[in-house]
């Protein structure tokens, strides 16, 4: 019993620093197959024991918000919703109840509150009693209506959310691999909260609805699904759903499995609740979960396997990322044998090995992910030297997480990703020079920095005798490199490649600067820093690039 205790409370502290983590700091100290698992043993310990402690997390719902937005109680407590990963389950859980069955998004919670047909408050989730105000923000979101036809009090939730294809396009656009977002649900939870609306417009955020508190005077005929038609007459985007039976839950869930490689919208399972409003009020709550609905998770399919290597991906940044590679096993239904590890905070938590039996799987069904090693060896070593150009490494730490830097400023790995970038679509957008025709160029001497590849006519019978090229290849090459020589500003500041300056700071420096090179190059890190949407770190990097001498003369030959 002692040591079920002992336990317990071991269970208890890790999952409250977890959701303290995660609720309140848009942070993830570990993944969700992690969490369900601690949370599934401490669930079974209590019932086991009886003991339930007043701090567990199956008694308390959420973290207290600890951020400078104005704090505001629900008018109804947000509770967490029981889960299953059985499909046999729900089909029992029905009762023979006619229910829903809708995406679980995985985003940020929002309460939306409207009179007189006019959105007056948007709230945060919180910690499920009190959120905090983000009314400004809501109203830079992209689809939330600002004015609706219904003039009676209204109340509803829905989920905030970045989809997969606008999360890419802004993490395309930060320029230091370490600073990128993890995933589209930090991103958003971060742009929701952000003290200015306009930062949250940038980010794209939708808003989903997936439930109704209230609507004043309108009679729903009991139907949850016809308070999902009402909500769609309003203008407003409902999560996607199915009405289901006990004859037709399995294979409901089954369609929604097919749909989520290419569902563009971040989902972590699915949510059954039943139609009938009155039944499903009558069954009341636990302290913790609602009854008239239920959350399913997917059920990560996981497979044992052998880690043969670790690959180092060297970034133009100086970041050297490590890659995993083991032994193919397939994982809903493709095969897979590599997994980024992120960091080195990471990989030395899981206290890697060539040689261990890792065991993986598909991080909501989409991302190779490395769930446990279980012999844990921790045997591999990180490398003192550069993969690519052998020169010396350092172990730097951001935000709490070690990563591993080449410190050569010349490394080649680094030359070919900057130049890949400076030609790259949302930079100064050289059609037909891949990553490959670079790499020979500079191989062969044709390139040493950007404002060569505007000179590249010196070695025009050189390139028009590379394998690969001719005539009709060197002409277009060239005609699309002459059609640059005008571009943007904007896109001419982001080609660059300064550390965390992407298109859409670009845009920002460009316009405060009144689009004047000159004034940019002289631009001083205290003005630039008051800049909305850019801070001190972002400032002071973009200051330094511009005062460097040899930047500046490389400046001065690409705008001539």
């Amino acid at each position: 019993m002692k040591n079920k205790t002992t336990r317990i409370k071991e269970l208890i502290e890790v999952l409250n620093r977890a959701s303290e983590a995660y609720y309140a700091k848009d942070e993830e100290m570990m993944s969700n197959l992690e969490y369900d698992a601690l949370y599934d043993e401490l669930v079974r310990l209590e019932e086991e024991t009886g003991l339930v402690f007043s701090n567990s997390p199956t008694v308390n719902v959420g973290y207290a918000a600890v951020d400078e937005l104005p704090k505001e109680a629900h008018e109804k407590p947000m509770l967490s919703l029981g889960k299953t990963k059985d499909r046999e389950e729900l089909r029992a859980w029905l009762k023979g109840q006619k229910a829903l069955l809708s995406w679980k998004l995985d985003g940020l919670t929002v309460v939306l509150t409207y009179q007189n047909g006019e959105l007056v408050k948007g709230v945060t989730r919180g910690n499920g009693e009190v959120g905090e105000v983000i009314t400004g923000n809501v109203k830079a979101f992209t689809n939330v209506p600002l004015k609706i036809p219904f003039e009676g009090d209204l109340v509803l939730r829905g989920e905030a959310v970045i989809s997969y294809s606008d999360f890419e396009k802004i993490n395309n656009d930060i320029q230091d691999d370490a600073l990128k977002y993890k995933n589209p649900r930090n991103l958003c939870s971060g742009s929701v909260r952000q003290l200015s609306s306009e930062i949250t417009a940038k980010r794209k955020v939708q808003f989903y609805a997936f439930a109704l508190v209230k609507a004043e005077g309108i009679d729903f005929h009991n139907s949850v699904e016809k308070q999902f038609t009402f909500l769609k007459e309003q203008g407003f985007a409902v999560v996607d759903y199915k009405a289901v039976t006990e004859d037709t839950i399995v294979s409901a869930v089954a369609s929604f499995a097919e749909q989520i490689r290419e569902y563009d919208i971040p989902s972590d399972g699915l949510v059954l609740t039943l139609d009938d409003i009155a039944y499903g009020e009558s069954l009341g709550m636990t302290a913790k979960f609602p009854r008239n609905a239920i959350a399913f998770k997917w059920a990560d399919e996981i497979r044992e396997t052998t880690l043969l290597s670790m690959e180092w991906s060297p970034s133009r940044t100086g970041l050297i990322n490590p890659v995993a590679i083991f032994a193919p096993v397939e994982l809903e239904g493709t095969t897979v044998s590599r997994a980024s590890v992120h960091n080195l905070s990471i990989l030395k938590e899981l206290k890697l090995g060539i040689g261990d039996t890792i065991r993986v799987y598909k991080a909501n069904m989409i991302i190779p992910q490395i769930a446990e090693n279980l012999t844990g060896s921790g045997n591999l070593e990180i490398p003192d030297c550069c993969p690519v150009c052998k020169g010396a490494t350092t172990i730097r730490k951001i935000n709490d997480t070690e990563a591993l830097f080449c410190m050569n400023a010349e490394c080649e790995a680094k030359k070919i990703k900057a130049f890949s970038h400076f030609v790259s679509r949302d930079a100064m957008n050289i059609e037909g020079m891949s990553e490959a025709t670079l790499e020979k160029f500079i191989a062969k001497g044709f390139i040493h920095d950007f404002s060569d590849i505007y000179h590249l006519e010196r070695y025009r019978n050189e390139i028009v005798s590379m394998e690969g090229f001719g005539e009709k290849s060197y002409v277009n090459l060239m005609e699309s490199i002459n059609k640059t020589r005008n571009c943007a500003l904007p896109s001419f500041i982001n080609a660059l490649g300064i550390a965390n300056v992407g298109l859409a700071t670009s845009k920002l420096l460009c316009k405060f600067y009144g689009y004047s090179l000159e004034k940019l190059m002289d631009a001083e890190a205290m003005q630039v820093s008051q800049i909305e949407g850019i801070g001190d770190v972002i400032a002071g990097g973009f200051c330094n690039y511009m005062q460097d001498k040899k930047n500046r003369d490389l400046l001065q030959k690409l705008a001539k």
